[in-house]
């Protein structure tokens, strides 16, 4: 089955509104595991809008895998070679977005990332490039030597959330279907994300080759009228 990784972001994002010491990242945590997650993820934005350095360093001390998100700078490398998850996944970041708005540029900043990904490699951390599902992304990525590509799942998503919108919905699970089988023939493994809820994530998930999706707001969203464990267990259920 595919595994899933829970986003906790926004957990941070309620706790950050108020400047509180609660709700707790790691406490959320806790209670994804028990529902069924696989693993937590974490974005470690430059604006620090939602999760803290701190919170990052006691979701590495849990018994379970960690997926920190970040954009490729000298400062966030630098965070994660201390730190280090067992896996860092780099995505774009724009400072006023609301959420990431596409895939990372691989073509556009392979010299940059070469450095950063060479470095978490020989630290002994696993690294996931946030892509979109193109094949000049995927081969850059595979040049690059990454351990992981993340799909970014966006469009599908959007499409999905619009009635009547069955091409388009078609068109870009073929297109995330496609770069998966590219990804694999390359020597790339394959997780997806991004938009992804209750009621689009069947069609992702009959996809071969996806080995986990990551997935935070539909899940945070949900644990606000069922609690973390329960709305966990809903998308396990909904994965199946």
């Amino acid at each position: 089955m595919i595994r899933l990784g829970v986003n906790i972001d926004h957990i941070a994002t309620l706790r950050q509104a108020r400047q509180e010491n609660f709700p707790d990242p790691v406490a959320a945590a806790r209670e994804c595991l028990a529902g069924g997650a696989d693993g937590v993820v974490c974005h470690l934005r430059e604006d620090r809008r939602h999760i803290q350095d701190k919170d990052v360093i006691r979701l590495c001390r849990l018994k379970t895998r960690l997926d920190l998100e970040m954009a490729a700078t000298p400062a966030m490398l630098k965070i994660a070679l201390q730190i280090k998850p067992d896996m860092v996944t780099i995505v774009p970041e724009k400072r006023a977005e609301l959420t990431t708005e596409g895939g990372l540029d691989v073509v556009r900043h392979r010299q940059a990332l070469k450095p950063i990904v060479e470095k978490l490699q020989r630290s002994g951390i696993l690294v996931s490039l946030f892509v979109d599902p193109e094949k000049r992304q995927i081969v850059e990525s595979a040049g690059l030597l990454a351990d992981f590509i993340e799909l970014h799942t966006g469009k599908y998503a959007r499409a999905s959330y619009i009635k009547g919108r069955t091409s388009s919905v078609k068109r870009e699970l073929e297109k995330i279907g496609l770069a998966t089988q590219q990804a694999r023939l390359m020597g790339l493994r394959v997780n997806a994300g991004h938009g992804l809820d209750y009621e689009n994530v069947g069609d992702i998930v009959r996809i071969p080759g996806i080995e986990e999706l990551n997935i935070g707001f539909s899940i945070i969203a949900r644990s606000v009228i069922v609690g973390m464990k329960n709305a966990v267990a809903e998308m396990r259920r909904a994965m199946r």
